[in-house]
């Protein structure tokens, strides 16, 4: 009885650690690496009459009992990425992970999500970048390498990193502090000039219908002519129509030049055109000072008017060109972004709220005699749904009658827990990619490179002293199973297979 049922079990040793079944209990699971094993396998070995997997043996036990019991759990001392790397390789799918687990999983998967997305953020680039690594972004690796670059493709990458990597070199730096200089300059004086203490009033003449008044208005003095032969028209000052002085648009000039120069360098020694031009900051920066440009020509054409000054608005988005000096606000950026569900969640249970209350108020209003009643229709009651939810509370239009007064209190505490259930969330992802920036800035730029599978079958070390080819056995491969190293012998151990 003993020697049949040895029959039935089967040794598999991987990474060193033996394990040992029964050959049914793998055929549990069918369609696995496991559930197909014969002795013909270049991993079986019928000396020591055991399969060898050079794989991760901590995982395959969790993988074992898999078939065992039909339940597949997580090892917490194994990182995510490896634990499906592994599944993957046993042909098992990560999803069968058991519920007490999922928990951990989509933790890990979670964390591989969010340094994916720093990649793409380009937040912790490598200051210290030359040679091969520089010249990869522009394409011009091979003529690196065959020592062919011309004097533009040494000098592109280095305006580039001057303008675009502030950390890269002193130049570098010395070039940020003056972008950031500018910018404030450039915001401080599209603010100041719209104080009216700093702006020129218009003078406009009125010849008035006798001609006999000269008043100066908006000043401490009040002149009247009366009874003269000549009567001078009068001048009033203007100070709707004012404009600004003109040292601010001198100091915008010099602001937009500095930009302008910060457009062309990066234009031309810009890796790649198209994506210089699908970056917000680029397209942020080339409509503000393309809008100066032409604000200053109507101004020399036309004159200054309102309507031109309403459009300089948009040089007020150079804010955000800070982003590219602070990783904190690409962060906060990106994580608005990514928080796009829970802020449409927001808006809808907040437009949802505002309607019901502002309908809810409209008629409680009116249920008794109300002289006082400011909730004249609906939309007014909008207003006042949207202020009472956000908890602002201007205080402009109230509720005067019991019922209206019941709803209103019932409005802002349903705002209160509407904007505060999404919040958690938002900030828990500006935590988690905050963390990680700043873990990813601690750690090493450049890791020593391990060879594939594929480049060590390209290039055997047929002269390392601890591998003998004449003494390793020739072994039957298939698609699944390729040995690492053959040779023609017939002795040897077979752990050199995968």
């Amino acid at each position: 009885r003993v020697q049949m049922d040895s029959e039935y079990r089967v040794v598999l040793n991987v990474g060193g650690v033996r394990h040992e079944t029964y050959k049914h209990t793998l055929k549990k699971i069918p369609a696995t690496r496991l559930s197909r094993l014969t002795t013909n396998l270049a991993n079986y070995d019928p000396l020591l009459n055991e399969y060898f997997f050079d794989r991760h043996p901590a995982v395959f036990a969790q993988v074992l009992n898999y078939y065992r019991t039909g339940k597949l759990h997580y090892p917490l001392d194994v990182c995510g990425p490896l634990f499906e790397e592994e599944l993957k390789y046993w042909g098992i799918d990560s999803n069968e992970c058991e519920p007490c687990c999922w928990m951990t999983l989509s933790t890990t998967r979670d964390t591989a999500e969010v340094l994916a997305t720093l990649d793409g953020l380009d937040i912790d680039t490598d200051e210290n970048a030359e040679g091969p690594e520089l010249y990869r972004r522009f394409g011009w690796e091979d003529d690196y390498h065959n020592q062919s670059l011309s004097k533009w493709q040494r000098l592109k990458p280095k305006i580039w990193r001057i303008f675009d990597e502030p950390r890269s070199s002193r130049l570098a730096n010395v070039v940020a502090v003056v972008s950031i200089f500018f910018l404030l300059i450039a915001i401080c004086a599209f603010c100041l000039k719209t104080h009216p203490g700093l702006r020129i009033p218009n003078l406009i003449t009125n010849p008035g219908p006798n001609k006999s008044d000269l008043v100066f208005e908006g000043s401490s003095r009040s002149f009247r002519s009366v009874g003269t032969k000549y009567q001078e028209p009068s001048i009033t000052i203007e100070k709707q129509n004012s404009k600004a002085h003109h040292g601010f648009t001198m100091v915008e000039f010099v602001c937009n030049v500095w930009f302008t120069i910060e457009i062309v360098a990066r234009f031309f020694s810009c890796p790649n055109k198209w994506e210089y031009f699908k970056a917000p900051v680029c397209i942020i920066d080339l409509v503000a000072t393309s809008t100066f440009y032409i604000d200053l020509i109507m101004n020399y054409f036309v004159g200054a008017t309102a309507d031109l000054e309403f459009f300089s608005i948009i040089r007020i988005l150079r804010l955000f060109k800070l982003s590219q000096h602070s990783n904190g606000l690409k962060i906060l950026l990106h994580t608005f972004r990514a928080s796009a569900k829970e802020l449409m969640l927001l808006v809808f249970f907040l437009v949802l709220g505002i309607v019901v209350f502002a309908s809810l108020v409209y008629y409680a209003e009116r249920v008794e005699e109300n002289p006082d009643n400011q909730f004249h229709s609906i939309p007014v009651g909008l207003w006042w749904a949207i202020v009472t939810m956000t908890t602002i509370g201007y205080g402009d239009i109230t509720p005067h009658t019991w019922l209206g007064r019941l709803i209103g209190s019932i409005c802002a505490l349903a705002g209160v827990l509407t904007i505060a259930l999404p919040v958690p969330v938002i900030v828990s992802n500006f935590a988690m990619f905050y963390s990680h920036t700043q873990a990813r800035s601690k750690m090493p730029k450049k890791r020593r490179g391990v060879l594939s599978v594929d480049q060590v079958k390209q290039h055997p070390q047929r002269n390392h002293p601890l591998i003998s080819h004449t003494n390793l056995p020739k072994r039957v491969s298939n698609h699944e199973h390729t040995s690492l190293i053959s040779s023609n012998g017939n002795n040897g151990p077979p752990h050199t297979f995968i």
